[in-house]
């Protein structure tokens, strides 16, 4: 029987990367501060990796797999790849496509120039500080240290907002702003192919760097917020506008339209990266449609309220400014 240790494990990427190690029969031990209860099944351990001591819970025990999502500061990733370095036989980091250094042209594979980072540094902005996380988990376990170059991140247990945000403002229906082109590619990742592909890949002996998101297109702006729109009943009107006349607008792309950016070298950097690598290592990418209808029956299981990250903003676009945009007058 595989033992997985997991780093967290009771949100989002770590909650979808738990459960899939205990459908596999996995013998699952959870290390995290005691804040939300994890999966039933897995053996709690309990500590601040952020505090004095904090890791004191691990001293002791072997695992297969460490898996570890932390994106604050590298130091948390160096104490703890260093403490389990002899006792693991891989090291599991999920990362982002955030630590390619900006631009990314299109068609940039795992081989692209990169941010600056140190395993030694304390909590800066989230790109260097993934890439910190990078560095001391290879520091630690060289090449058993796999590095999962996430990006866009969508399905149940988000904790970040946007996809909840677009399946509520659907939900709630009449004219709804759709930001255009309609065949916009997007790239983006189901937590669980991840979850799923980060335990293939370690199980299979796989290090070093891969981006692990979707091809470029398996998905559009389209397809993306018309299953938004039909699994939450039809009732919203998507009017398709164009990116300059929302850019005229000063309305922010990602934040206050969630998922989103117009076409350009951002939407280049984050949306048509190769992740040829990846498919190669048995990436398999469920249908969109899939992600929107299973993320929309776990937020209406918690009545529709889903869980927010404290250190991440909110997003969407306020009901006045939408309706501004879309030219309709008050109360329409």
């Amino acid at each position: 029987m595989k033992k997985l240790l997991m780093l967290g494990g009771t949100e989002f990427v770590g909650r979808a990367i738990t459960e899939d190690a205990l459908e596999r029969g996995w013998e699952v031990t959870v290390f995290h501060r005691g804040r939300h209860d994890p999966p039933p099944g897995v053996r709690a351990v309990y500590g601040d990796r952020t505090a004095p001591g904090g890791l004191a819970a691990l001293a002791e025990g072997a695992w297969d797999l460490v898996a570890d999502t932390w994106s604050g500061a590298p130091t948390a990733v160096r104490d703890a790849a260093r403490l389990l370095a002899g006792r693991a036989g891989c090291y599991a980091y999920v990362s982002s496509r955030s630590v390619y250094a900006y631009p990314a042209p299109a068609g940039q594979a795992e081989d692209g120039p990169l941010v600056e980072g140190s395993p030694d540094a304390d909590a800066t902005a989230y790109a260097e500080d993934k890439r910190g996380g990078e560095l001391a988990a290879l520091d630690a376990f060289g090449d058993r240290a796999l590095l999962v170059r996430a990006g866009l991140i969508l399905g149940p247990y988000e904790n970040v907002g946007r996809l909840p945000w677009w399946l509520n403002r659907t939900a709630r229906g009449g004219p709804t702003l759709a930001p255009g082109p309609r065949d916009l590619p997007m790239q983006y990742i189901d937590v669980r192919d991840l979850a799923r592909w980060t335990l293939d890949a370690a199980e299979a002996g796989l290090g070093g760097p891969y981006d692990v998101v979707s091809p470029a297109g398996h998905a559009t702006t389209g397809s993306f917020l018309e299953a938004c729109a039909a699994v939450t009943g039809g009732v919203a009107d998507l009017r398709w506008t164009d990116p300059r006349r929302i850019a005229e607008a000063g309305v922010e792309p990602w934040t206050e339209l969630p998922c989103w950016l117009p076409p350009g070298e951002l939407h280049d950097h984050m949306f048509r990266g190769d992740v040829s690598k990846a498919l190669a290592a048995g990436l398999e990418c469920r249908p969109v449609e899939e992600t929107v209808a299973d993320t929309w029956a776990w937020l209406r299981s918690l009545g529709g309220e889903a869980p927010q990250r404290p250190d991440r903003p909110q997003k969407g676009l306020g009901p006045e400014r939408e309706a501004e945009l879309l030219g309709l007058g008050p109360g329409r």
